[in-house]
């Protein structure tokens, strides 16, 4: 039996719990029909618990719905039973009884494709699930490329217990989910609002630490290639490499600073490309990509054009996706809490849907340098 199975429903990933049968094949029809009602599910009630276990229905009650005192002892006779005559509650009792349907939804509001199969996103969201399977919960996975009210509605219907709301989000969006009146958290994304937990990686610091990586290793003449810089992440790591050469008394030519609509290999390596066509004569030393997808694509082009990494060039990225460790040579790259961020999200949004006391607050993880092989001394140093 499967837990749980993603289906493609215009647009919308739906994440379900679903059986899987087994069509056995038999020679007689009397011993097929047999075999099927043998394989039918007990319809157990809790008043067939009460009787197995020789307790009361409202005992039985209590036991299940957790809810009320119950000794140790008869507690443990009550789940007994329950175990012994295969009982599963039905989805809707449980709803009715506890007001809670135990679906929670997600929402990934972004731009560009990929999105469920991207390196970041889908990291977070696979944590997401893992977490939410742990706890019992069932998941509905939206993408909303528009940031339209439609998706959010679509997360109503489904009667969700509560949301994680995934990348960039307006303010207007905020107000209208908060009139659902239903708890969420946001992954990725910031809002100028306290009451909302939001969390996220210290991508300024993380722009930070590659300056300084960079500059140790005797750097002086150093590039960039910036992902879209609506986007939080991109323009905060940029800001703090930037923010952070200058405190070294460095600065980034303007030639050698090259931006990018999407965060994807291909404009990795057209940034590359450009910055190669301006001044291949005299390029950088080193070049910080404010993704790991940016600077993969801009190695690309740099060995096609003959040059060597580390030696001539160096590359640092950001987020230590999986394709990083596997480059040729590997990328040294900036980790970012991908898993983590997920896993947290579902456990502080459980809180919320519990009324468990949960401080709203801005949680944010520290970025951590991981060296690799793509970075080395400066050429000039030498």
């Amino acid at each position: 039996m499967f837990n749980c199975s993603v289906g493609l429903n215009e647009g919308f990933y739906q994440r379900t719990r679903v059986s899987a049968f087994v069509n056995w094949r038999t020679s007689s029809p009397t011993s097929q029909s047999n075999q099927a009602r043998a394989r039918e599910p007990m319809n157990t009630t809790i008043i067939d618990i009460a009787r197995h276990a020789g307790v009361s229905k409202s005992t039985v009650s209590r036991v299940i719905s957790g809810k009320g005192y119950t000794s140790p002892e008869v507690r443990e006779k009550v789940l007994h039973a329950a175990e012994e005559l295969q009982y599963k509650p039905n989805a809707l009792a449980r709803a009715m009884v506890s007001q809670r349907t135990f679906n929670i939804g997600i929402i990934i509001y972004r731009k560009h494709y990929p999105i469920v199969s991207h390196p970041i996103y889908g990291k977070i969201v696979d944590a997401i699930l893992a977490a939410a399977e742990s706890l019992n919960y069932s998941v509905f996975v939206s993408t909303d490329k528009e940031m339209s009210q439609r998706t959010a509605d679509y997360m109503l219907e489904k009667r969700v217990d509560g949301l994680v709301l995934i990348s960039r989000l307006s303010q207007e969006m905020i107000g209208y989910i908060d009139g659902f009146g239903i708890p969420y958290v946001m992954v990725n994304g910031t809002v100028e609002n306290n009451s909302v937990i939001q969390i996220v990686n210290d991508d300024r610091k993380g722009g930070a630490i590659a300056a300084d990586h960079l500059y140790a290793l005797g750097h002086r003449k150093i590039g960039v290639i910036a992902g879209p810089q609506d986007h939080r992440s991109h323009h905060l790591r940029y800001e703090g490499f930037m923010r952070r050469l200058r405190e070294l008394g460095c600065t980034a030519e303007e030639r050698h600073v090259a931006f990018s609509s999407q965060s994807t290999f291909d404009e990795g390596a057209a940034c590359f490309h450009r910055m190669w066509e301006r001044s291949h004569s005299a390029l950088p030393t080193a070049i910080f990509a404010t993704n790991d997808m940016l600077a993969l694509g801009s190695m690309r082009v740099m060995q096609e054009r003959g040059l060597r990494i580390p030696q001539d060039i160096s590359v640092i990225g950001s987020d230590n996706i999986d394709f990083a460790s596997y480059s040729n040579p590997p990328l040294t790259t900036v980790h970012t809490e991908k898993d983590r961020m997920g896993r947290d999200a579902v456990h502080m949004l459980n809180r919320l849907i519990q009324k468990l006391e949960l401080h709203p607050q801005r949680v944010g993880y520290e970025p951590k340098l991981v060296v690799r092989g793509t970075t080395g001394p400066s050429p000039s140093a030498g």
